[in-house]
């Protein structure tokens, strides 16, 4: 059953399981995430306290995915002088294809491929979106496991997170632990209760500076420069910083050509259209239009002929193949994309050979 060590003081109390502390006691390599942000260096001094507090004899290392270009300036620092303030080794893991903004990037255009090969019924965001959160688990959790599992091949490993349970509803329901069975990596949040005033004091009790971006640039959460989860004054005070402009307007580009707004129905071009040339100004105006028109277009699928998984599970009807023509012709011509299958012979001939190749696949399976 979950323990708080509440013999510890109430700014470094630590959460924890029965499993966790077995685990440290067994000499578990423990690495925590490191962000820049307040909750990653509580975390990271909080856990180091404890460990040697209860005499932990493994192997303990901080580690940073860096997500390239929308990361602070000041992110990366930040974690480095922890590491030195800690005497511990910092560990630094990248994407190979690039970072976020190039994932968002390629994810745009790996979308208009399966659109204009009816691989796909609909176009869909290119952003990231809180249900679907693949900068992090692409970006970061997916990159810093492997990394654990190469460098500690026969230690089981703790990999430790800032998530506190007062950041958001979703995080209220975490746990102090996730494990999945036969795995090697268990996640720990050992400040998953802590205040955000917790935090700063623990930070201060330790002389640690918190990162630049809370009391200089008025953010109330560091993360990305733009994150989709920021709040609204979050995105003003970013958009204020001369360090964000590039980025700011790359984002809005692709929030042009895409017609997909960055939180979903806030428009990131909105937040400093001061900081936009004129004719970026025009193309986002125009991409609003046109992101009107293509969920208007596509509304007109019924529910039936919409993307799940397994897709497609049946041949269209003839009426239902003349008017995904029509839609997917509307689309692209607005977008300027080169679709292909736009009447209904081809559809069908189309859909045809996709169920071939699911039925082979699953025969295979």
């Amino acid at each position: 059953m979950p323990f708080t060590a509440t013999s510890l003081s109430p700014i470094d109390r630590i959460s924890t399981t029965r499993e966790i502390t077995d685990l440290l006691a067994q000499g578990a390599a423990v690495a925590i995430g490191i962000s820049g942000g307040k909750d990653s260096q509580a975390a990271a001094t909080a856990t180091f306290q404890y460990l040697d507090k209860i005499g932990h004899r493994g192997p303990r290392l901080l580690i940073h995915a860096d997500l390239g270009s929308v990361e602070w300036a000041d992110s990366l620092p930040t974690c480095e002088r922890l590491s030195a303030q800690l005497g511990t080794e910092f560990i630094i893991v990248r994407r190979k294809q690039g970072g976020l903004m190039d994932r968002w990037e390629s994810r745009w255009r790996s979308n208009v491929a399966r659109y204009e090969n009816l691989s796909t019924v609909t176009l869909v965001p290119c952003w990231s979106t809180p249900a679907m959160r693949f900068c992090t688990s692409e970006l970061k959790t997916s990159k810093i496991h492997a990394e654990l599992k190469r460098r500690f091949t026969r230690l089981p490993i703790i990999s430790v997170t800032g998530v506190r349970r007062a950041e958001s509803t979703q995080r209220a329901r975490a746990e102090i632990m996730d494990h999945k069975p036969g795995e090697q990596i268990w996640t720990w949040r050992p400040i998953l209760d802590w205040s955000e005033a917790e935090v700063f004091a623990s930070l201060h009790a330790w002389g640690i500076e918190p990162h630049p971006a809370y009391r200089q640039f008025g953010l109330s959460r560091v993360s990305c420069r733009f994150c989709i989860m920021s709040s609204l004054p979050d995105l003003v005070a970013a958009a204020g910083q001369p360090e964000t402009h590039d980025l700011y307007r790359q984002m809005v580009g692709l929030e042009s050509r895409s017609t997909f707004a960055f939180q979903g129905a806030r428009w990131l071009g909105d937040i400093a259209p001061h900081l936009l040339r004129p004719d970026m100004q025009a193309r986002l105006a125009a991409a609003k239009d046109k992101a009107a028109r293509r969920r208007a277009a596509e509304r007109r699928l019924s529910k039936q002929m919409l993307y799940v998984k397994g897709w497609p599970t049946r041949m269209l009807s003839d009426g239902e193949a003349d008017l995904l023509a029509e839609v997917r012709a509307e689309i692209s011509t607005m977008l300027g994309l080169r679709a292909g299958f736009l009447d209904r012979a081809s559809i069908h001939t189309r859909y045809a050979e996709l169920l071939e190749i699911r039925a082979n696949r699953r025969t295979a399976e």
